[in-house]
């Protein structure tokens, strides 16, 4: 007999677009529903590399989770980094950011923990080249790029402002070839009469990538538009390319002949490959199901585990007919599971529909008015792809507000290349500067 005292309790862990989605899937369900996440806040991540670019604020790409879901008062969010899942209690093991544990009981269980950044087994890389997942992430990155060149106006040596004045990129993905395009951008257009010095213009962008062309998956036609539009920017491919050493001075790297090349560059960013956080491996032992090579969990057409039909996994997180690890991906599919819970809640016994995901297109935003767009047989690019990419990130981002502010940045931007969003804090070096005799900067030109 159905208990109407107690409602089932449904756990979601991760507040990004999957967890988001099955949370509001079951908005007006008869079930309890608890959110863990290690933070307080749901990203916009396809923008991300606008946040780092300053063109975006923090606010216009991160909402509150309480604020998103303020309306849906069957959900409680709890700020905690979920470590283990006991499958035969049915509970989530938490720990709290201050220390101290949480142990969260569920009836049923949504896994969307997204992925995170992978350095493909060097994860020693990571202090000399921030990757870009979090918002920590693109604040870091922000204060690097602004930073170099405020580095090079003051630097006294040639040879010292040039390393300032470029800028490595390890892979050529979408978020890869965003951000070398914003840099060049930001170089050409925003700063391009605020120094005296240097000249911004002479700042190198070097993009790194491992294959033959850069956005691979959107075909060999929009691979080779976007990048005939970097090399228009100014940015440097170097395809084929393995990175074998990175420091804070510059990295090495295998080219396609074997041969070993050093680029000296201040500033390196990682932008290459993604692995599942540890509550995939965790839950994977757990229940016994099987792993791909970044740590994505495999399962059925349902998204359920074999064996354990109360647990779902969604999103990045998940392996299911090679499904790649985009926004639309992650909210369809929580969207499935939340709905599925709530079939279930409601009795219907029919067998659930397989998940079936409806592509709505991949797109890249280069440079002004300069994006790729892919999406089913229809391929733009250009300016066309530009509109279609501005009115695909209006419709998904989060709250009206955020679209508001999103559209007028992006309109002073377009307009002027202004950037209002540049603010950048430094660590205080006081102390270990102490006792170092002052260079000479050198005089201002003419």
């Amino acid at each position: 007999m159905e208990d109407h005292v107690t409602p089932r309790r449904v756990v979601i862990i991760g507040g990004g677009f999957a967890g988001l989605f099955a949370a509001r899937a079951l908005r007006r369900s008869p079930v309890a529903v608890t959110l863990i996440d290690r933070r307080a806040h749901h990203l916009f991540q396809p923008l991300l590399y606008q946040c780092a670019a300053g063109i975006l604020s923090e606010g216009q790409i991160a909402q509150p989770l309480r604020a998103v879901l303020r309306r849906h008062t069957n959900v409680r969010c709890l700020l905690a980094d979920a470590t283990d899942v006991d499958v035969q209690g049915r509970a989530v093991h938490a720990r709290r950011p201050e220390g101290g544990s949480l142990v969260v009981p569920y009836d049923d269980l949504i896994v969307a923990g997204g992925m995170r950044q992978s350095y493909f087994g060097h994860d020693e890389f990571a202090a000399h080249a921030p990757g870009m997942k979090t918002l920590e992430d693109a604040l870091e990155i922000r204060r690097r790029i602004y930073h170099a060149f405020e580095m090079a106006e003051s630097a006294t040596d040639a040879r010292d402002r040039r390393h300032w004045l470029t800028f490595a990129l390890v892979g050529g993905g979408p978020t890869g070839v965003e951000l070398a395009g914003q840099i060049r951008e930001i170089a050409g257009h925003t700063l391009d009469r605020e120094f005296r010095t240097i000249d911004p213009l002479q700042a190198r962008v070097l993009l790194f990538e491992g294959s033959d062309k850069v956005l691979a998956p959107f075909g060999d036609r929009l691979a080779g538009r976007a990048a005939r539009a970097l090399e228009d920017l100014g940015v440097e491919l170097h395809l084929g390319t393995r990175v074998t050493g990175l420091d804070g001075q510059g990295l090495t790297v295998q080219e396609r002949d074997g041969t070993i090349t050093r680029h000296p560059a201040r500033t390196v960013l990682w932008t290459a490959g993604v692995e599942a956080p540890p509550i995939a491996a965790a839950l994977a032992r757990a229940t016994g199901a099987e792993q791909d090579r970044a740590g994505r969990i495999a399962v059925q057409p349902d998204l359920t585990l074999p064996g354990h039909p109360e647990i779902r996994v969604v999103g990045d997180m998940m392996a299911l007919d090679q499904l790649p690890g985009l926004a639309e991906v992650a909210m369809q599919s929580g969207a499935y599971a939340g709905r599925a819970v709530r079939h279930t809640v409601e009795g219907r016994t029919k067998t659930p529909k397989p998940f079936k995901y409806m592509d709505l297109g991949s797109a890249a935003y280069i440079s002004r008015g300069r994006a790729v767009l892919k999406a089913g047989r229809l391929h733009l690019s250009g300016v066309a792809g530009w509109l279609a990419w501005l009115f695909i990130h209006i419709a998904f981002l989060t709250g009206f507000r955020s679209r508001l502010g999103a559209v007028l940045s992006w309109s002073v931007v377009f307009a002027s290349g202004a950037r209002r969003e540049r603010a950048f804090t430094l660590p205080d070096t006081g102390s270990r500067t102490a006792g170092q005799p002052a260079a000479t900067v050198p005089p201002r030109g003419p």
